[in-house]
């Protein structure tokens, strides 16, 4: 059965941050990802996540307000880039982490994507122990991201040959990019080092919109994925009185792997 993920951004906000690691694991998660954690110091991160494996944190996106999501294909951004790369390295490492969603930013064209990978390729040599995750965004969502297509991420991940980084694969932007998350999946799926779920259409608690999270997790079983499943959605009430579908995943993974 593969391991679930909370993500501590969008799932426990009843609470402060630095309690929701401690009530993702009452509820029954065994890891949690934080996509920005550089509000509070790492040492109050590491003793709220006493006991609860942090698997995720994203690369700083700069300043959101002013349109900033990530400066890894924006060129002239290099400096910045690096920069801050560094920095969330060196957080996943000091909090455990052992995966960094690179952000790609708000860019297009040729030379974006040249920037792009020669990032992505620096930023492999830097921390050659983390994985690195590149997640394509809808456009609705995230306009004028630079990746926001999964197509076009497998192909970068093909031309660059670094079995480091893989695709972040997100059902809820599948879905939006592409309408056919299972087909995105079969198409993709070998190059997938984190999964994130989420229901749709409204991205609230898991289930429905066609997917099957049973049979997903059962593949997973099957293939020996070592990654997690994080549940990144935004929950319909309190959070707590709408996880029955993570106990039911769990059970259901349980008797088909008995």
């Amino acid at each position: 059965m593969p391991q679930f993920a909370a993500n501590l951004t969008m799932l426990f906000t009843e609470v402060a941050a630095l309690d929701r690691p401690g009530l993702a694991a009452q509820a029954g998660f065994e890891g949690a990802e934080i996509l920005f954690p550089y509000d509070y110091p790492a040492k109050d991160w590491e003793a709220a996540l006493a006991g609860l494996p942090l698997v995720l944190l994203n690369t700083h996106p700069g300043d959101w307000a002013a349109g900033d999501r990530g400066f890894a294909a924006v060129p002239g951004e290099e400096t910045r880039f690096r920069d801050g790369f560094l920095r969330a390295a060196d957080l996943a490492a000091r909090l455990g982490a052992g995966r960094v969603h690179v952000m790609a930013g708000v860019a297009k064209g040729p030379q974006a994507e040249q920037v792009y990978t020669d990032n992505l390729a620096w930023a492999a040599a830097q921390a050659p122990g983390l994985l690195l995750t590149i997640e394509p965004l809808n456009s609705d969502d995230m306009p004028g991201y630079f990746l926001n297509d999964f197509d076009q991420a497998g192909r970068i991940i093909d031309d660059l040959g670094l079995p480091q980084v893989g695709i972040q694969f997100d059902l809820w932007h599948a879905a939006r990019i592409h309408g056919d998350p299972a087909a995105v999946w079969a198409r993709h799926k070998q190059r997938v080092n984190h999964i994130q779920i989420a229901g749709f259409p409204n991205r609230n608690e898991p289930g429905g919109g066609g997917f099957d999270l049973t049979g997903l997790c059962a593949e997973l079983d099957e293939t020996g994925y070592q990654g997690w499943v994080a549940a990144e959605y935004r929950p319909a009430r309190a959070t707590v009185h709408g996880l029955a579908w993570l106990g039911a995943l769990k059970a259901r993974s349980r008797l088909i792997g008995a």
